[in-house]
C-alpha cells in the first residue's frame, strides 16, 4: 500500500497540473499565441535555469556515470535504427513515416524527467538525471532531424543541425553547470537563491502549457497511426529496454533516469519540427497529446512495479 500511495503521489500532481492547463485553455484564459510565446520563454529561460541549477547542486562523484550515458545513447540509437526499418513496412505515407519514428523513439525527458526524479530522490541525486538530459536531448534532436529529412527526400544539412544543437539553451546552460560543478565554483548566496526560485517555475509552467496544448480533434483521421505511436512509445519501447536495464544492474536514480528516457511521452517539440520539415504535423500533435495523457497511467505502473521489487 505504501508503494501504491507513493506512486500515486508522484504522477497525480503531473496529471492535475496538465489538467489545469487544459481547463484554462478551454476557459479562454489564454490562446494559441500565448501558448507559443510562453513555450518559447520556458524553453529559452526557465528550463535552462532548472537544468543548470540541478547540475550545479549535484554530487559530482555520483552524477557522471559513463556506463549509464553509453547505455542510454546506444539504446536510443538501436531503437531509432529498428524503427527506420519497421515503420516503412507498416506505413506507406512518407510524411507519416518520419513523424511515427520520432514519435516513438523521442521522449519528453526534460519536462517529465526532473519532476518525477525530484519526487522520488533528494536534490543531490537528481543531477544524474540533469546530466543525462544534457547528453541525450541533443542526440534526440539530431536523430529526429535525420528521420524527418530521410522521408522528406531532402538533403541533410549537417551544418545547421550541429549549429542548432550547439546553440540550444539547454546545452549551453548544462555546459556552464558542468563547468561550475567540476571546478567547484560557488555562486553568491543571493544569486544562487534567485536562480533556485526562478527555476522552480519551469516544471509547473511547462506542464500547464502542455495541458493547454491538448486538442482531441481529428482523432479518427489518424487513428491507426496514433495507436501505433502511443503503443510503441509507452508500452513496446520501455517493455523491451527496462528489463535490459535491470539485467545490467542499474538501480535507484539511474534506473529511474532510464525509465524516464524510455517511458516518458513524446517530446512536444516533435510537433514543431514536423511542421517545419514537411511532416504530418496533425499526426505529430495527436501522438504528443495521447502519449502525454496515457503516460500518467503507464509511468505510475512502472514506478509502482519498480518500488514493489525494491529496484528503486
Amino acid at each position: 500500500m505504501e508503494n501504491l500511495i507513493l506512486s500515486i503521489n508522484v504522477v497525480l500532481p503531473l496529471f492535475l497540473t496538465m489538467a489545469l492547463g487544459y481547463v484554462l485553455k478551454r476557459l479562454k484564459m489564454f490562446d494559441d499565441n500565448t501558448l507559443k510565446v510562453m513555450n518559447s520563454i520556458t524553453f529559452k529561460a526557465f528550463l535552462p535555469l532548472l537544468l543548470f541549477y540541478n547540475i550545479y547542486k549535484t554530487d559530482l562523484k555520483g552524477a557522471i556515470n559513463p556506463k549509464l550515458i553509453c547505455f542510454a545513447l546506444i539504446s536510443v540509437t538501436l531503437t531509432f535504427i529498428v524503427l527506420c526499418i519497421l515503420i516503412p513496412l507498416i506505413e506507406k505515407d512518407n510524411k507519416k513515416r518520419g513523424v511515427l519514428i520520432q514519435g516513438i523513439f523521442r521522449s519528453n525527458f526534460i519536462i517529465f524527467g526532473l519532476p518525477v526524479a525530484c519526487s522520488l530522490f533528494s536534490e543531490d541525486k537528481v543531477g544524474v538525471v540533469a546530466i543525462l538530459i544534457a547528453t541525450v536531448v541533443p542526440f534526440f534532436n539530431m536523430l529526429a532531424v535525420i528521420s524527418l529529412e530521410i522521408f522528406r527526400c531532402g538533403k541533410l544539412d549537417i551544418k545547421n543541425t550541429l549549429k542548432g544543437i550547439i546553440t540550444n539553451p539547454l546545452i549551453i546552460t548544462s555546459a556552464i553547470g558542468l563547468f561550475f560543478l567540476i571546478f567547484g565554483i560557488k555562486l553568491p548566496t543571493a544569486i544562487e537563491k534567485s536562480i533556485s526560485d526562478i527555476s522552480r517555475i519551469a516544471t509547473p509552467l511547462s506542464l500547464i502549457l502542455l495541458g493547454g496544448s491538448f486538442s482531441f480533434t481529428d482523432v479518427k483521421a489518424h487513428l491507426k497511426q496514433t495507436i501505433i505511436g502511443v503503443t510503441g512509445r509507452l508500452i513496446v519501447v520501455p517493455s523491451i529496454l527496462m528489463p535490459i536495464s535491470i539485467w545490467l544492474g542499474f538501480r535507484d536514480i539511474e534506473l529511474i533516469a532510464l525509465m524516464l528516457i524510455f517511458a516518458s511521452p513524446t517530446a512536444i517539440s516533435s510537433f514543431t519540427m514536423a511542421q517545419k520539415m514537411d511532416g504530418d504535423s496533425e499526426l505529430a500533435a495527436q501522438i504528443v497529446v495521447f502519449t502525454s495523457a496515457f503516460c500518467i497511467l503507464t509511468v505510475f505502473l512502472w514506478i509502482f512495479t519498480l518500488k514493489q521489487f525494491s529496484l528503486i
